[in-house]
């Protein structure tokens, strides 16, 4: 006889799908706060399957960004902001705006020059002069100019019901995203909130006002600039007083001289010893005879990565040779190696230093962004007022822009080491210089190659940049094309340089295992 009564199995299953469901529920309306179980019959919606769900939120479509930014979603906050200001400054537009007010503006000032000949003109028919035809085409050419333009004034003036059409149809597409996405951009934070309880939930007072304040602010400023434009000039143009400008240039060149006065025996020493390793590496480069040089490189990609990119580094080779690039190409891996081994030897110390020392790294953090994210041009020219021009200063600019890589590179993959490893180690009684360089280094240098070739290849970056500065080689090639529009010679000198950087990019990265 077949047994109808319940699996207790199934009885434990179905009081935990309970449990859950009802603490989900709870997790809900202590997220939203508000409207409970109108969110949690849309989550569970939401949730229920993997791909965008469609709901519909009637207060975030009427509220748009401000409700978004209620509910701590800034990112879409801020998109849908756009989108709503771009609407209203359209509706505005066509509303209040004067369409024709740059139409208007092109007239007057023809108009002045209109009313001046026509006084050239009159006083050419009294004179009797023969210019009165030149005058008077010049004055039809005028009139017709102005009738054009007031035609096109007409044709502005009459698009304002189209374009506050077409500002409302966007603000209520807009509206109607807002109101369908909402729900399960919400879910989705929710989601977040469930595992990070810091995150921000509900609907606070004061980041309701916060939003309706910074969002209304923004809409307005943008309504009055676009439909009124030039009316408020603090709305136009920054308000400052260039006398700012003025005393802050006077206070930056006055440190720059106070600092190239008193640091002067510093920088003499620093061009000395850049100086004595560049002659040297010039040395071995440029003098030596082209078939060792080519030799020795050839072996050692050979060694490194392998037959076949030796092949291909002795094809580049002979393409600079061939092309009488040879001189320039071994002037350019002197100055490149220079600044690349002067990077690199102290960078990696700098970065294994930094790598257990979280402060000092926070510290040197934000001036490795600022040498990565200045411009070239704008770091040379201190670079310049304390080293000169030439090949010294041109090293040290090229260290500046491409010396960071193996910093932050040697940090990121002293880091990486397993702590687990680490205290293996320990436990056998590693000491620290042993669990340094047969531990840490190891395991971290696939990590401190890559630096070593990232600061290679910006170094190569700066090759045509260095060489405003006095650096010789393949980039004073390329500049003199730029400077004569000499095309072949540029793309010749180019591809040199790529040449250069891909021989040193197998080199440094094609280790074999």
């Amino acid at each position: 006889m077949k047994d109808n009564s319940l699996n207790p199995l199934d009885d434990t299953q179905s009081a935990a799908a309970l449990a859950y469901a009802e603490e989900r529920r709870a997790n809900i309306r202590a997220f939203v706060r508000t409207h409970p179980d109108y969110y949690i019959r849309n989550f569970d919606r939401v949730g229920a399957s993997a791909r965008f769900t469609p709901t519909f939120n009637a207060m975030a479509g009427l509220f748009g960004p401000i409700w978004f930014g209620a509910r701590g979603l800034w990112s879409w906050a801020l998109s849908f902001l756009i989108l709503e200001a771009i609407a209203f400054v359209q509706i505005a537009r066509g509303l209040f705006g004067d369409l024709a007010a740059d139409a208007l503006a092109r007239i007057a000032s023809i108009e002045g020059t209109l009313n001046l000949r026509r006084q050239q003109l009159a006083a050419a028919i009294e004179s009797g002069s023969d210019r009165v035809a030149a005058f008077q085409r010049a004055v039809d050419g005028l009139e017709a100019n102005i009738g054009g333009i007031r035609e096109e004034a007409a044709a502005l003036a009459a698009q304002g019901p189209s374009i506050v059409l077409s500002g409302v149809i966007l603000l209520v597409l807009a509206k109607l995203v807002q109101a369908i996405s909402a729900n399960w951009a919400l879910e989705a934070r929710f989601t977040e909130w469930l595992s990070d309880r810091s995150i921000r939930s509900g609907m606070p007072r004061s980041q309701i006002i916060f939003s309706a304040v910074f969002m209304g602010a923004i809409i307005a400023v943008a309504m009055i600039h676009y439909s009124f434009p030039g009316r408020f000039a603090v709305l136009s143009a920054f308000p400052t007083d260039p006398g700012i400008r003025l005393v802050s240039i006077e206070k930056v060149e006055a440190f720059f001289n106070w600092a190239v006065l008193r640091g002067e025996a510093l920088f003499d020493a620093i061009t000395y010893g850049i100086r004595l390793m560049l002659d040297a590496l010039e040395l071995v480069f440029v003098s030596t005879p082209w078939i060792v040089i080519a030799a020795l490189i050839i072996l050692l990609t050979w060694l490194t990565a392998g037959l076949r990119m030796a092949i291909y580094s002795g094809a580049f080779l002979a393409y600079m040779g061939l092309l009488s690039f040879w001189d320039k190409a071994m002037t350019t891996l002197a100055l490149l190696g220079t600044a690349a081994c002067l990077s690199i030897i102290i960078g990696i110390p700098l970065g294994m230093f930094a790598a257990r020392r979280p402060r000092f790294y926070a510290v040197i953090q934000p001036i490795m962004d600022f040498m990565q994210t200045m411009p070239a041009f704008v770091f040379m020219i201190p670079v310049i007022a304390f080293f000169g021009t030439g090949k010294p200063a041109a090293v040290v600019t090229t260290m500046i822009f491409g010396g960071t890589p193996v910093v932050r590179l040697t940090v990121l993959g002293l880091r990486g080491v397993p702590e687990s490893v680490r205290e293996a180690a320990i436990s056998f009684g590693a000491n620290k210089w042993y669990l340094l360089t047969k531990v840490d280094l190891p395991l971290a240098s696939p990590s401190i190659r890559a630096g070593i070739n990232q600061t290679i290849m910006l170094s190569l970056a700066m090759v045509v940049v260095a060489s405003l500065i006095g650096a010789k080689g393949l980039g004073e090639d390329v500049l003199e094309a730029l400077q004569y529009a000499n095309v072949g010679q540029g793309i010749l000198a180019g591809f040199a340089i790529l040449f250069c950087a891909m021989i040193l990019d197998r080199i440094v990265q094609g280790q074999r295992k």
